[in-house]
């Protein structure tokens, strides 16, 4: 039963998570590709890295918040010509959208047995 139950929740999650857009109705990759001149050019390949590994956490349905808002500090940033925040955020979000994917990998603990 508290199976069923946790399968329930983790669907309803994914659904909601499935209706984030931005207001523009553009993605995210495609809004910061085109605001970016500014930055240095390893800032850019940082934001770039940053958007598809956190991508890649979000198709995997395992993105954690505190890498999305990493990545979007990180566009915040290249919007301002802000190279080193850039680099600073993007980064963070990369690492943590990597972790969130290898935590798929993990063994399930048998809690609710």
């Amino acid at each position: 039963m508290t199976k069923l139950l946790i399968a329930l929740a983790s669907a309803g999650l994914l659904t909601l998570g499935g209706c984030a857009s931005t207001s523009n109705g553009t993605s995210g990759t495609q809004a910061s590709a085109q605001t970016t001149p500014g930055i240095s050019a390893s800032a850019q390949t940082a934001l770039k890295q940053a958007e598809s590994d956190v991508g890649a956490s979000k198709k995997d349905g395992n993105e954690w918040t505190t890498a999305a808002a990493a990545l979007k500090n990180a566009q915040d940033a290249a919007k301002k010509g802000d190279s080193d925040a850039v680099l600073k955020n993007a980064k963070f979000a990369s690492e943590l959208a990597k972790l969130s994917v290898a935590q798929l990998k993990y063994p399930t603990t048998d809690v609710f047995k």
